[in-house]
């Protein structure tokens, strides 16, 4: 609507648009509301389901770093490093001095 066209409404007629407007979007926001609740629904009823399912496996995962002051301590370097870690790396060491020797090679998968 143009605004010649409101200015030569008159205030009931206005009235009546307003409520048409405010009838029509609360009606729109209804029905918006309703398909936003049943989308929730079914996303917390998928996350009930998942939660039943049991975690798939995961390799074990060898450590790679070893506390050179307790030999016991050690770390895989995936995850928060431990305080032992950060210590050493404070004290001026670098990761590569706690790396764990390993005196036999790993021997890698062939492809194929």
């Amino acid at each position: 609507m143009e605004s010649s066209a409101l200015n030569a409404m008159s205030t009931d007629e206005l009235w009546d648009l307003y409520e048409q407007v405010m009838s029509t979007l609360t009606r729109k926001m209804a029905d918006e509301k309703i398909k936003l609740e049943e989308r929730l629904r079914r996303l917390n009823s998928d996350n009930a389901i998942s939660r039943d399912r049991p975690r798939r496996p995961y390799p074990k995962v060898l450590p790679k770093y070893q506390n050179p002051r307790n030999p016991t301590e050690k770390w895989s370097g995936r995850g928060k490093q431990p305080r032992w870690v950060r210590a050493q790396l404070r004290a001026g060491k670098k990761l590569d001095h706690l790396l764990i020797n390993r005196s036999q090679p790993r021997r890698r998968r062939q492809a194929g």
